[in-house]
């Protein structure tokens, strides 16, 4: 018997159409996305290393804590509303239109917490604020 060898064809799968497909999904995800940029940063402040100024005795001194609670001049505050903070600002000027404000902040206060007396002190028109800070200690 005389056998005939079959010619076969080569089978190939045809990479086209997967190829396609893949691009278009590609894109669809690439347009349908949305890209959000989350900072955190781990910084401790408050140092700098500017030179130490005197503070004039008339001035409003805040202090914050930590845990976000406010002293002004030494006096606590019974919470830390924006409001409350306002009407402690006006007990201390006792009448005065402007006087200078230090802020001293910890160095794990809450960016909201500074910035809430920056804004109590900025609606009753004192516009001479300062923030105190300490060196640091290795000198550079």
């Amino acid at each position: 018997m005389n056998f005939r060898r079959q010619s076969k064809e080569e089978l190939s799968v045809n990479l086209t159409p997967l190829i396609d497909i893949v691009f278009l999904l590609l894109i669809f995800f690439m347009v349908s996305t949305t890209f959000t940029k989350e900072s955190q940063l781990n910084i401790s402040l408050p140092e700098a290393s500017a030179e130490l100024s005197d503070v004039p005795p008339a001035s409003i001194e805040i202090l914050i804590t930590d845990a976000g609670t406010y002293s002004i001049n030494g006096q606590s505050l019974v919470n830390n509303q924006l409001d409350t903070l306002k009407k402690g600002i006006t007990k201390v000027l006792e009448g005065r239109d402007t006087a200078p404000v230090v802020i001293s902040a910890d160095a794990k206060a809450t960016h909201e917490s500074v910035v809430r007396a920056m804004d109590a002190a900025g609606q009753l028109g004192l516009i001479n604020l300062s923030i105190t800070t300490r060196q640091p200690a290795n000198g550079s």
